[in-house]
């Protein structure tokens, strides 16, 4: 399966999705002008990635800012990665954010909350 990556650009968050490796990074910020059209290819490559999981993946979120429209598809994310988990497969989600950043935080926080992967929040300074 090929890798998906698309750079970072002043609005839109690097976005690195590799079956190979079972690596997964968003980092950056997020607030496109369309969050759905943004995202739409990471929901189509996760739904390909459905059909053969790799065991023990790990799914890297460091954002450093996100906007409603994004915040919502960053749940729909989540969901999508709960589905292809399927609860067995291991998966891992980190939710970095800055130790003096509390909104960040909560947002990891509310977002652990609604899935059933194994979720971890990790502060840096």
């Amino acid at each position: 399966m090929e890798a998906l990556n698309i750079e970072a650009t002043e609005d839109t968050p690097k976005i690195v999705l590799d079956a190979g490796s079972g690596n997964f990074e968003f980092s950056g910020t997020s607030i496109p002008e369309d969050a759905v059209s943004f995202y739409k290819p990471v929901f189509d490559w996760l739904t390909a990635y459905a059909e053969a999981p790799k065991q023990g993946s790990n799914f890297n979120f460091n954002l450093e800012y996100f906007n409603t429209a994004s915040s919502k598809v960053i749940l729909d994310i989540f969901l999508k990665i709960d589905e292809v988990n399927g609860g067995d497969n291991g998966f891992k989600i980190t939710w970095h954010f800055d130790e003096e950043d509390e909104d960040m935080e909560e947002a990891g926080e509310e977002y652990a909350d609604l899935v059933d992967v194994d979720f971890e929040l990790k502060s840096y300074s």
